[in-house]
């Protein structure tokens, strides 16, 4: 079961980078949304079942808002600095408009933005129906439904959605050719989140006195919720699972709910929030605050956090298990 991530993600890479066609594309991306919420109805059918977790939902819930303000705070935090130091970005936002250089939103790629303001609105409502249906049927269910039922469903859902997040990463191919135009620096920011999520989730750990593999685990998942629930899941269990997928559902709530204060502390911080989230959902809404130019930055920064993920996330798993 380990090997699961990384086999899936590079058959999907694989068909990404080698199949040209641009159908493959919009039906993965229909496919993993169909396989998150059957991701989402057995997770909240598994926390259903178990009544303990029922009887901590309060509690994990609150350790999941702190958690994920954490991640945020600090990702922000180091992102500034990084700002101050080795990447302005509002130099970088005057020297992109001197080259010119900018997503264009006309075609393709406004349909691009299009499409994923559709999307991030439709897996606001999408993903809490679907776990609270998930939810209310464990608990009604509880007698009928055995828990080993569910192992199947979602084993089977968590390869579908591993697969296509491999497709859509290998299929963004012109990440590699705006990142050799606006310049490699542009990395410190997503290693400024990266360390920034973790840091907040260590810290939030000692500060709830949760174990850090549940804490900064799942603030590692930096807004991708699907993997990260799915991972944290598969290893630790369901009620541990709940912690990587709500904590980055949370993350993305709060960085749009606090969009307009992020982005007066400075460019880069909507884009710190965001994280992993704004290669796709997150795109859209941050582009609106930091403007065209710097949604090449925010598309860069997504498109490298969503590559570490998968990979870090065994790794910070073992470090603090």
């Amino acid at each position: 079961m380990e090997a699961i991530p990384f086999v899936c993600l590079g058959i999907g890479i694989a068909f990404g980078v080698i199949v040209k066609n641009e159908k493959l594309f919009i039906y993965s991306d229909k496919v993993s949304t169909v396989a998150l919420m059957l991701l989402m109805l057995v997770i909240g059918l598994g926390i259903g079942l178990d009544k303990s977790i029922v009887d901590n939902f309060l509690k994990i819930g609150v350790d999941c808002v702190i958690i994920s303000i954490s991640a945020i705070a600090f990702s922000v935090l180091l992102t500034l600095i990084v700002e101050k130091t080795v990447l302005p970005l509002d130099r970088m936002d005057c020297a992109l408009a001197e080259k010119n250089l900018q997503l264009e939103l006309q075609g393709k790629d406004g349909e691009l933005f299009k499409d994923e303001d559709e999307k991030g609105s439709n897996l606001v409502w999408i993903m809490p129906v679907s776990i609270m249906a998930g939810l209310l049927a464990g608990i009604f269910l509880r007698d009928v439904i055995s828990p080993s039922l569910t192992d199947s469903f979602f084993t089977a859902a968590l390869i579908v959605l591993y697969i296509c997040v491999g497709i859509s990463q290998g299929a963004n191919k012109e990440v590699f050719f705006y990142l050799k135009r606006i310049g490699f620096k542009v990395v410190f920011i997503s290693v400024a989140i990266l360390l920034g999520s973790l840091i907040g989730g260590i810290v939030s750990g000692f500060i709830l006195k949760l174990p850090l593999y549940i804490s900064a685990t799942s603030a590692a998942g930096m807004s991708f919720y699907s993997i990260t629930g799915a991972y944290m899941t598969q290893q630790y269990g369901i009620e541990i699972g709940t912690y990587g997928f709500i904590v980055n559902v949370m993350r993305e709530f709060f960085t749009v709910l606090t969009m307009p204060l992020l982005i007066k502390i400075s460019l880069g911080a909507p884009i710190a929030g965001g994280a992993a989230g704004n290669m796709d959902t997150m795109l859209a809404p941050i582009t609106k605050f930091v403007g065209i130019r710097l949604s090449l930055v925010t598309l860069i920064t997504g498109t490298i956090l969503t590559f570490i993920v998968p990979l870090i996330l065994p790794v910070i798993s073992v470090i603090f298990h």
